[in-house]
């Protein structure tokens, strides 16, 4: 006998970094109506794992004003900071898989390293520096070190080179990418002693259980690096739906320098977030 589908999950995941601006609500709205047409629920994370630009006050103005454009969520926000443990689990457990290795390369050398552009690329392709030519699980353990320890190193995941990567999205439909060209070794753990972006997020979506992950399309290529995180943890990964950016009247992509655009800036003028939303089906 089948099981039946499980229950729809989604979530929103803004980072308090600056105010909120219209591509977000976009794209959050995205994920409030797929939600709702599943019968599902819809919940809140708080990704916070910047200290350098992250602001409690900017918290507290997503919030304000993600509710005032009609966007709700089911139970309280979760924090990523509060949920370093798990972190640092996953990454015991990459580390004795033997998929991760420390490499002290700074942004800037692997910038400098790379001797041909890569178009549409959200990051440089790793040169392979400091890659072990053999990696091998570990025995006994090693926890992930601090600068304060004296590791001052990154971890970084070694993609396995020549694999090619499918995915149907929900939006943009099938996408592949070849690990090692497309995208190279990319980091799961920082010198500053936090995870990386691409760990918290699947260590967070298997956790909160969530089945489908709505973002927008500049995140595409980092399905692929974490379909491989989820692989080597042994998590089932969700759907993903990624949505098209939205950009000015100049054609440039909306970021949180935006203040024109920002839902605060908006709310502030008194424009109904009903108003805005109708300007989308417009166009």
């Amino acid at each position: 006998m089948a099981l039946p589908p499980p229950v729809y999950r989604g979530r929103l995941a803004p980072s308090p970094t600056g105010l909120l601006h219209l591509g977000h609500a976009r794209t959050f709205w995205t994920a409030q109506e797929r939600a709702r047409a599943a019968g599902g629920t819809l919940l809140f994370r708080n990704d916070d794992l910047d200290p350098a630009r992250c602001r409690p006050e900017f918290v507290t103005a997503m919030q304000e004003d993600m509710r005032w454009f009609g966007l709700e969520w089911t139970g309280a926000m979760v924090s990523q900071s509060e949920r370093l443990p798990l972190y640092r689990a996953a990454l015991a457990r990459l580390h004795a898989a033997g998929c991760i290795y420390p490499c002290s390369c700074t942004r800037r050398d692997v910038q400098q390293a790379v001797t041909a552009p890569h178009e549409n690329t959200d990051e440089p392709l790793y040169p392979g520096t400091c890659r072990p030519e053999n990696l091998a699980p570990s025995s006994p353990l090693l926890a992930p070190r601090s600068p304060a320890q004296g590791d001052g190193v990154n971890w970084r995941f070694r993609v396995p080179d020549g694999e090619t990567l499918v995915f149907t999205d929900g939006h943009a439909g099938e996408q592949r990418a070849i690990a090692g060209r497309d995208f190279g070794d990319f980091l799961v753990w920082r010198k500053d002693d936090a995870p990386s972006y691409q760990l918290a997020c699947v260590v967070d979506d298997a956790a909160m259980d969530i089945t489908e992950v709505v973002r927008g399309a500049d995140l595409l290529k980092s399905t692929f690096r974490q379909a491989l995180l989820y692989r080597a943890l042994g998590l089932r990964p969700p759907a993903f739906y990624h949505c098209p950016l939205m950009t000015d009247e100049k054609g440039v992509r909306l970021a949180k320098r935006h203040d024109a655009l920002a839902l605060r800036t908006l709310r502030e003028s008194g424009r109904p977030p009903a108003e805005i939303r109708s300007a989308w089906v417009s166009g």
